[in-house]
């Protein structure tokens, strides 16, 4: 869990502009210190804690320091599988979605660490999902595991293509794809 932040790593946590967080720290609202030798600021965990407090910022931006985790299938026997091995495993954060748009709309919200993708989804295929995520930037770290099916290999080719960091076919061994999340994920 990490124990100290820089002025960006605050700012995004808090939901505000880096100015705005050196801003208060200059001021004495937010308290911290200056890296020795350096016009660079610090803040430690519990002085961020207590600035989110003061100002009502919702604790839970504080990252749990849990690798997040967003689930894409429209079939809720297998998202809740993942749900409840994932959160048993005490690693993950989990959350859900059952369409590429509400894929899409979690992964803006969450920024999800780790996407399970499945490739079949009531409104648009995996690799366009897949696609979307990697166009922006901020998700470049994102990894995305797509489990399917119904894939032949010449898809699965693709799906790598677009983006997918590894693909896992139905049925799978829900204890080796754990593992492989925690590879992905270095934890």
């Amino acid at each position: 869990m990490k124990s100290v932040f820089t002025t960006g790593e605050a700012a995004e946590i808090c939901k505000v502009s880096q100015q705005t967080i050196i801003r208060c720290f200059d001021s004495g609202r937010l308290r911290g210190f200056r890296v020795p030798g350096s016009r660079f600021r610090r803040i430690p965990r519990d002085a961020l804690i207590q600035f989110m407090k003061d100002n009502g910022i919702p604790p839970d931006a504080l990252d749990s320091g849990k690798s997040k985790i967003l689930v894409v299938d429209d079939d809720p026997e297998i998202v809740e599988l993942f749900v409840d091995v994932l959160e048993r495993d005490g690693r993950f954060e989990v959350k859900t979605a059952a369409t590429g748009y509400d894929a899409g709309m979690m992964t803006q919200e969450f920024g999800p660490d780790l996407i399970i993708l499945d490739y079949m989804l009531p409104d648009v295929n995996g690799n366009v999902v897949c696609r979307t995520i990697r166009e922006k930037p901020e998700f470049e770290q994102t990894k995305i595991i797509i489990v399917s099916g119904v894939v032949n290999q010449d898809e699965i080719n693709d799906l790598l293509k677009s983006g997918a960091d590894e693909f896992v076919k139905k049925p799978f061994n829900i204890e080796k794809l754990i593992e492989r999340i925690g590879e992905l994920l270095a934890v």
